[in-house]
């Protein structure tokens, strides 16, 4: 993308809205709701390979595959890294566009 703009709000736009999902996949874990975990993971996973936050897609790729094993834990796990690569991405971004430099 050589839109700085568009990349900016294409990732405010990810960020945002994973980070919604992150609220959600917390209450599927808490509740042992694995169908709504797995579906969850699948669409964080398919939002952020997207735009190219492939650690991002990774983690819920693996939290999709312990959802759908049936692993709470193992999915818990998981968010708490996703929760950690959703920050990354976010500083990585702010300085990117700090520096003036697309993401």
């Amino acid at each position: 993308m050589n839109d700085e703009e568009l990349m900016r709000e294409v990732l405010g736009v990810l960020l945002d809205d994973t980070g919604s999902q992150l609220l959600l996949l917390d209450a599927a874990i808490q509740t042992g709701d694995m169908a709504v975990c797995r579906r969850l993971a699948h669409y964080s996973k398919g939002a952020c390979a997207n735009v190219g936050a492939g650690r991002a897609a990774a983690v819920c790729r693996r939290m999709e595959q312990h959802a759908t094993d049936g692993e709470i834990e193992a999915c818990s796990q998981c968010l708490a890294a996703l929760r950690g690569e959703l920050d990354a991405l976010r500083e990585e971004v702010n300085a990117a566009f700090e520096d003036g430099s697309p993401a």
